[in-house]
């Protein structure tokens, strides 16, 4: 989504041509060179995002190049799409997505501003979640789930009828984006005995706490974007861009 506006909208602001914007992405995740690849990930006529790094080789590159990370002065972002919110932040651990749209979708709903923002009950590690919401007098459903076998699980309960969701959250890997296929490699002696997957989740959950916005629709860069560019969300323009499709396919070994 950000390569996709980075390529219109800012790309409009800028007065630059898209063909001449390069959107590198720095992933936790290998599949994102993939996925760059495909078909539907061209929402301008040229491609969203041209390279995807994961974290561990950008830390290659960091390390390589002599850049000592933490002696760096802090500094913020450019202007125009350099703001961030908690709830993005939280998008890394599993249940983090669910979170930032329940944060979102009951204080639509409701019409109030949250009292507390944290939904502690899709945190944590486990491999399914559970909870039901009561929002706006509905009772809300949701299941968070991480890892393939248990995002199995979950589908074959709703096939046989045992469960029923309003809102599901499936990651591919266990404890979500923070334990991704790309992130840096750590040595038996620390991954036999730590969890790291909690320990890299507690982190954006303590990144999220101190943010001055904590839900993507106080995001002021996101406000603006619809009210100058997008327009309502879910309108012709935003479904465009923003969205992508299921495609069926079949593995070859």
């Amino acid at each position: 989504m950000f390569g996709a506006t980075v390529k219109s909208y800012y790309a409009e602001k800028a007065g630059i041509d898209p063909k001449d914007i390069v959107c590198v992405s720095v992933m936790p995740c290998t599949a994102k060179k993939f996925e760059i690849k495909r078909n539907d990930q061209a929402a301008n006529g040229v491609p969203d995002v041209d390279i995807s790094v994961t974290t561990r080789e950008l830390a290659r590159m960091i390390d390589r190049a002599g850049i000592k990370w933490n002696e760096l002065p802090e500094e913020k972002f450019d202007e125009l799409m350099g703001e961030s919110t908690g709830a993005g932040t939280i998008f890394g651990a599993t249940g983090g997505v669910m979170e930032a749209a329940l944060r979102t979708a009951v204080e639509t709903l409701t019409g109030k501003p949250l009292e507390k923002v944290e939904f502690s009950e899709v945190r944590g590690t486990a491999g399914i979640k559970e909870a039901t919401y009561d929002v706006a007098g509905m009772k809300v459903n949701v299941c968070v789930a991480s890892g393939l076998e248990n995002a199995h699980q979950v589908l074959r309960s709703i096939e046989n009828g045992e469960k029923s969701y309003h809102f599901i959250e499936f990651m591919a890997c266990p404890g979500g984006c923070v334990n991704g296929g790309g992130q840096p490699y750590q040595p038996a002696r620390v991954r036999n005995f730590t969890d790291l997957k909690a320990l890299r989740a507690k982190a954006l959950y303590n990144e999220d706490a101190g943010q001055q916005y904590r839900k993507s629709h106080e995001n002021p860069e996101i406000i603006k974007l619809y009210k100058e560019y997008l327009g309502a969300p879910g309108s012709e323009k935003a479904h465009h861009l923003l969205h992508t499709s299921y495609q069926k396919r079949e593995i070859n070994f």
